[in-house]
């Protein structure tokens, strides 16, 4: 085995001394018992873990991600991971977390080549295209972590409208779909004031969420060039 993997396996022999010091008996609940309240939907990059950045334990987070933290209907996967969250686990947030500067975002943005992964950033670009022309408004600087952040609205919107949800919905489950952007730069979180209960609430919900996005934007754009 090489040395970076064992180094992996002894970390982790580490981690599991100290947090059953800190908490004895801490695996054996944990074994019996999952009941997190929150769905986290992110990106699968690196610099973004989930749990840790929201300092929760294992078994109070359930966790999907993937590049650029898309949700689509064709998405059996992130659907999968849905309805199990809903529907077993009785989750009570599904929340969808972008992060700035995001490089999956960039390439889309961009038209930048990388591979297979080009297909699904197709979703990106189509959330780019549907905003192109307030993009294009914005300074170069300023047009990636906007598009992290309309992403961010249009997958939640996505999560919403999706089987899982409006069926939870439909017999009076109680889930609240939300969109948040994590700041590299200074480890926050932002909610981006998208917060949907109930399939009424969807479209002013997501018009606020917009409106208050550019405003943000614009105004960045007038203090960078007055």
């Amino acid at each position: 085995m090489s040395t970076e993997l064992q180094e992996l396996l002894d970390s982790n022999k580490t981690w599991a001394a100290e947090t059953e010091s800190r908490q004895p008996g801490f695996f054996t609940r944990l074994l019996k018992q999952q009941s997190p309240q929150y769905l986290w939907i992110g990106c699968a990059d690196s610099r973004v873990p989930a749990n840790e950045l929201v300092n929760l334990l294992p078994g109070e987070l359930f966790v999907h991600r993937n590049v650029a933290n898309v949700v689509v209907h064709s998405d059996l996967n992130c659907l999968s991971v849905m309805q199990f969250a809903v529907d077993s686990l009785k989750v009570k947030h599904i929340i969808v977390v972008g992060h700035s500067n995001c490089g999956g975002v960039k390439a889309a943005l961009l038209d930048r080549r990388v591979g297979l992964v080009d297909n699904w950033l197709r979703h990106v670009q189509d959330v780019r295209n549907h905003h192109q022309d307030w993009l294009d408004s914005l300074l170069p600087d300023q047009r990636v972590n906007a598009l992290c952040e309309l992403n961010v609205l249009e997958q939640a919107r996505n999560a919403c409208q999706t089987t899982v949800v409006q069926e939870a919905w439909a017999r009076g489950q109680d889930v609240v779909v939300h969109g948040w952007v994590y700041g590299l730069h200074n480890g926050l979180l932002e909610d981006l004031r998208i917060t949907v209960a109930a399939p009424d609430g969807l479209n002013p919900a997501f018009q606020r969420a917009l409106s208050s996005l550019k405003q943000r934007y614009q105004a960045a754009r007038l203090s960078l060039t007055s």
